[in-house]
């Protein structure tokens, strides 16, 4: 059983959910400073968050495993994935998915009741997205918006209630994860094309692909702009903001129309590390917001 375990932990590249998790943490600790640094358990809080974002990206990628197992054992890039190389069974599978869907829904109710109650559409959503690229050619937007949701989710966990302002945040997540979801895609145009699966690169070709996923960064940072001037954050978030720009700066040039053999550097490397600094610089931020404040009143 531990074995299956750790094969399936591998299967959904469970290493990776360093790429939304710190963008729900932000929310967190955005939501914190709104409410003045009073959030009451705010430990127990975390960790329910931290459960159920792993529960729920666990659940979204065993599925994706699952329902693609055909098309991965058709494609030279993915036939030796756990399932369609016999590694792993798709019943086994099912069991991990439906177990961490479970593990999602019972985190969400340990928050508080309205989490609880948006829990199955969020569920809805993350796992949509796995069937998106068999009809439409904006299933990297779907996919940016699953992850999207994490730091709204978070604030909700927080506050008990939705504040407008975080969804800049859900924006920009979603047009960051569009745009290297794309730039991963560019290898699989021929195979989309010959299996009628549907992407911006097998609409658009690579070099147009590429200037949309450069635009969609771009869209990206002026979110966040939006977001640092609502929640009047300082002088830390706005290097944040810089850093994630340069970073994704770095990851555009790394790949070209005509080369994509860096394509899993910037995909995997470049991303972690937006993910991470952005998270650090913005925590940084409210701490010393919070450290100011407690000067002033004293």
């Amino acid at each position: 059983m531990l074995h299956k375990l750790r094969l399936t932990l591998e299967m959904i590249k469970f290493e990776h959910s360093v790429f939304a998790l710190p963008f729900a943490l932000t929310g967190a600790a955005l939501a914190v400073r709104a409410d003045g640094f009073r959030t009451a358990g705010m430990a127990g809080k975390i960790l329910w968050i931290v459960v159920a974002m792993v529960c729920v990206r666990s659940a979204a990628m065993a599925f994706n495993r699952i329902i693609d197992q055909r098309i991965d054992a058709r494609n030279p890039r993915t036939r030796m994935r756990h399932i369609p190389a016999g590694i792993l069974s798709v019943r086994f599978a099912w069991g991990f998915a439906v177990a961490a869907c479970a593990g999602f829904l019972f985190a969400a109710g340990q928050l508080n009741r309205l989490c609880l109650l948006l829990a199955p559409a969020a569920l809805a959503v993350v796992l949509f997205y796995s069937l998106t690229k068999r009809f439409t050619s904006l299933s990297h937007l779907v996919l940016g918006f699953a992850l999207g949701i994490a730091p709204a989710a978070a604030w909700i966990a927080i506050r008990g209630s939705l504040d407008p302002r975080i969804l800049w945040l859900t924006a920009a997540v979603m047009f960051w994860t569009a745009g290297f979801d794309i730039i991963y895609a560019c290898q699989d145009l021929e195979f989309d094309r010959e299996e009628g699966l549907y992407s911006i690169p097998r609409l658009l070709g690579i070099g147009n692909a590429l200037w949309v996923s450069r635009l969609f960064h771009v869209a990206m940072l002026m979110c966040l702009i939006v977001l640092v001037r609502e929640f009047a954050l300082g002088w830390v978030a706005w290097s944040g903001i810089a850093t994630v720009a340069a970073l994704l700066t770095w990851e555009q040039s790394l790949v070209k129309a005509g080369d994509l053999s860096r394509v899993n550097a910037a995909f995997f490397t470049v991303n972690g590390y937006v993910s991470v600094l952005f998270f650090v610089f913005w925590c940084a931020d409210i701490i010393l917001f919070r450290s100011s404040c407690t000067q002033c009143n004293l």
